[in-house]
C-alpha cells in the first residue's frame, strides 16, 4: 500500500482522474471498477474533461460497478445506475452495452449476485477497481465485519451508512434503501489495482485507522493493506491521522512513478 497526500479535495480528485487515464491510454480495454457518491464526482468531472479536451477515449472500455440499492430501478434518480449515467457515461463515449451494475430489482438475488461475479470473471477480471470510504471503513456496502473473503452478495446497510447516504435522498433517512449488493471484499481484492480516494477532515480517524492500524473485518478497508498494488490518495485534511505523513510525502517526491505528477496542485 502507499499512500499520496495532495495539498487540496481538487489536487487529489485530478490525481485519481489522471491515473486512471493513464492506465485507459495505455489499454484501452480495460476493465473499470467504479465507484459513487460525492467525492467520486470530481472524478468523473476531471475525467469527462479529458474526454472531451484531450480525447481520452472510452469506447473500448468495459465498467463494472461495486453495488446498487436493492429495490430502486435503473432511471430511478436515486439510482446508482442514474447516478453513473449522468456523472460519467452520458458524458463519455462509452458503449453503456459495456457499462455493468447489479440489478436491484433482480427477483432472485442470489442468483444476481452470482451472474454479477460470472460477468467479471468472463472480462478477465477488473484491472483498476476505484473505491471511496466510508465513515465506518467500508467499502462498497461491505460494512463492519464482512467477511474478507466475501464475494458479491445482498447486505442490510448499517444506521451509520444510511444517515452518511441521506444527503443524496434528501436529507431524509427513512428514504435510504435499506439493503445493496456489494461486491464482496474479497471480490475487490482480486482487482489488479485498487486505487482509494478520501477527502476531508471527515474522513482522517477512519483512513488512519484503515492504512495503519490492523488488518479487521470490523473496519474492511484495513483489507487492502493485503493488496499488492493499492494506492491511497487523501487531501491534507483526510491524512490528518496518519502518522507516517513524512514518508508518504517522501516517497511521492521520490518514486519514478509519481514524477509527472509531481508539482501539479489541481483546481480548487
Amino acid at each position: 500500500m502507499e499512500v499520496i497526500i495532495r495539498p487540496n479535495e481538487g489536487a487529489a480528485s485530478e490525481l485519481v482522474a489522471k491515473l486512471i487515464a493513464r492506465k485507459l491510454r495505455a489499454r484501452p480495454q480495460l476493465v473499470l471498477g467504479l465507484a459513487t457518491g460525492r467525492t467520486m464526482e470530481h472524478v468523473y468531472d476531471h475525467l469527462s474533461r479529458l474526454h472531451r479536451e484531450e480525447g481520452l477515449d472510452f469506447s473500448l472500455c468495459r465498467t463494472f460497478n461495486l453495488d446498487e440499492y436493492i429495490g430502486l430501478s435503473p432511471d430511478d434518480p436515486h439510482s446508482y445506475r442514474y447516478y453513473m449515467n449522468e456523472r460519467l457515461f452520458g458524458r463519455v463515449n462509452i458503449d453503456l452495452r459495456n457499462t455493468h451494475l447489479p440489478s436491484g430489482l433482480a427477483p432472485d438475488l442470489r442468483a444476481e449476485c452470482q451472474h454479477y461475479e460470472d460477468l467479471i470473471r468472463d472480462c478477465g477480471g477488473i484491472d483498476l477497481q476505484l473505491l471511496g470510504i466510508g465513515r465506518s471503513g467500508h467499502i462498497g456496502f461491505n460494512e463492519p465485519l464482512s467477511a474478507l473473503r466475501s464475494r458479491t452478495r445482498d447486505k442490510a446497510l448499517t444506521p451509520e451508512t444510511i444517515a452518511q447516504n441521506a444527503p443524496m435522498f434528501g436529507d431524509d433517512p427513512a428514504r435510504v434503501p435499506r439493503r445493496a449488493i456489494t461486491m464482496g471484499v474479497g471480490t475487490i481484492l482480486e482487482s489488479g489495482r485498487c486505487i482509494v480516494l478520501a477527502t476531508g477532515a471527515g474522513k482522517a480517524d477512519i483512513v488512519a485507522q484503515a492504512v495503519e492500524g490492523p488488518i479487521t473485518s470490523a473496519i474492511t478497508a484495513s483489507a487492502l493493506q493485503l493488496h499488492a498494488r493499492c494506492t491511497v490518495v487523501v487531501d491534507e485534511a483526510a491524512a490528518g491521522g496518519l502518522k507516517g505523513t513524512e514518508y508518504y510525502r517522501w516517497i511521492f517526491e521520490n518514486e519514478p512513478e509519481w514524477q509527472e505528477f509531481r508539482g501539479q496542485n489541481g483546481r480548487d
